[in-house]
Order: structure tokens, then C-alpha cells, then sequence
């Protein structure tokens, strides 16, 4: 797994003030956010990360076994520093409860080219509850929020 891992930074680029899209998944896809608790701790991060000037949400949704953010970076910190604070923010408040790894190394992320893109990327995001049939309504999903739709 560590070469994959290698393999998604061997391109990556950062810069601030662009926006990203973001994917990581759970250690072996094991569905920890169907949890409300998780989710809630995933969420928490996810908001800290802006709090700390880090980056601004645009979207997310959380699903049971990985993450959707779409983001803008705001720091001169690499997007894999960001992403590996809020992992790691979220590991160690989840390991209060359990003893187990959370996370996969890793993870997908796709510079969003303009602001058309930048919109259709969140309606996909926001519509990932929608196509796993976890819900009919997007408003009956609790883990997600997007600036768009305030």
C-alpha cells in the first residue's frame, strides 16, 4: 500500500488560493461514520481545518466508509499536510473510544480547473448519499453541508 500511497503524491501540486477535491477512504473501507459520533468527530476536523485558516469549505459529505471535501487551500501548506492534519485530528479523537486505525495512506485529489467545474464538483459531492441510496432526499442525510445550499 505504501507505494500507491507514493504513487498519488508523485504529481501533486499545492497551491494557494486554488481549490481542491478531495477523497480518503477508511482503513479496509470499514464503515466507521455510519456512526454519529464519528461522523460528528469527522466533521468537527473538517471545520477546525478552516478555523485554523488551513482552508475554506466549499463542500462535504461524509459516507460511511470515506469522505468527500471539496476545498479551498488557504495556507502555504502542501494539501497533503492539510489533509494528513485532519486525518490525523480525527484519528486521535476517535482512538479515545477504540484502538484501531482509521484511515488508508493516502488519498485522491483533483485541482478544479474553473468555476463551472468548482460547481459541478459539488453537486456531485452533495449528491453522493442520493446515488448509494442511502437516502431519497439529500435533506434526510445528516453528514454533509455546502456553502451553495446555505
Amino acid at each position: 500500500m505504501k507505494l500507491r500511497s507514493q504513487q498519488l503524491r508523485q504529481h501533486r501540486h499545492s497551491i494557494i488560493n486554488h481549490y481542491y477535491s478531495v477523497t480518503t477512504c477508511t482503513h479496509q473501507r470499514v464503515k466507521l461514520f455510519e456512526d454519529f459520533c464519528n461522523a460528528r468527530i469527522l466533521i468537527r476536523s473538517l471545520k477546525q481545518s478552516d478555523l485554523n485558516g488551513l482552508t475554506k469549505t466549499i463542500c462535504f459529505v461524509i459516507m460511511p466508509d470515506h469522505m468527500h471535501w471539496l476545498l479551498q487551500l488557504k495556507t502555504q501548506n502542501s494539501l497533503s499536510s492539510v489533509v494528513a492534519k485532519v486525518k490525523g485530528r480525527t484519528s486521535f479523537l476517535m482512538h479515545k473510544a477504540k484502538n484501531e486505525q482509521i484511515w488508508q495512506a493516502g488519498f485522491y485529489d483533483s485541482l478544479i480547473r474553473d468555476e463551472d467545474h468548482l460547481i459541478a464538483e459539488a453537486r456531485y459531492i452533495v449528491a453522493n448519499p442520493l446515488r448509494a441510496s442511502l437516502v431519497k432526499y439529500i435533506g434526510d442525510y445528516p453528514f454533509w453541508d455546502c456553502i451553495y445550499l446555505k
